[in-house]
C-alpha cells in the first residue's frame, strides 16, 4: 500500500508543479501573485481530489486508518516539497513561505494541505471502498 501511495503522491506532485507553472503563466499577470496563489489553492485541491478519486481503488485502502496513513504520508512529502522548492528553487524567505499558510496574511495553503491529508479518506468513502 505504501509503495502505491508514494507512486500516487509522485503523480500529485508532478500535477501540482505543472499546475503552479500554469497558474503563474495564466493568472499572475491578470490578478496578481497573491490572488493567483489563493485561486490556485482551490484549483489545486480539486486536482488532488480528482487524482485521489481516480486512484483510490488501486491504493487498496482497507480501513480509515489506511486512508489517514496515506494522507499523512502525502502531507509530509508535500510539505517537504513546498519548503524545498520555495527555499532552493525560488529562494523564498522563511517569512514568505510561512505567509502562504497564514490566514491573516491571505495565505490559504493550509486549506490545501488539509484537503491533501483528507483526500484518500474522502476518495475511498466517496467510491464506497470504506
Amino acid at each position: 500500500m505504501i509503495g502505491r501511495a508514494l507512486a500516487v503522491w509522485l503523480v500529485i506532485a508532478v500535477a501540482e508543479v505543472l499546475h503552479g507553472i500554469l497558474r503563474v503563466a495564466l493568472l499572475n499577470r491578470r490578478v496578481g501573485d497573491r490572488r493567483a496563489r489563493q485561486i490556485g489553492v482551490f484549483s489545486g485541491s480539486a486536482l488532488i481530489l480528482v487524482i485521489a478519486w481516480l486512484t483510490a481503488p488501486w491504493l487498496r485502502m482497507a480501513t480509515v486508518a489506511d486512508a489517514l496513513t496515506i494522507g499523512l504520508l502525502w502531507l509530509g512529502l508535500m510539505l517537504g516539497l513546498e519548503v524545498a522548492f520555495g527555499r532552493l528553487v525560488f529562494r523564498a524567505s522563511w517569512r514568505r513561505l510561512a505567509a502562504d499558510f497564514d490566514f491573516r496574511q491571505g495565505g490559504l495553503l493550509s486549506l490545501g494541505m488539509l484537503v491533501l491529508l483528507l483526500a484518500p479518506l474522502l476518495a475511498a468513502k466517496g467510491r464506497g471502498l470504506l
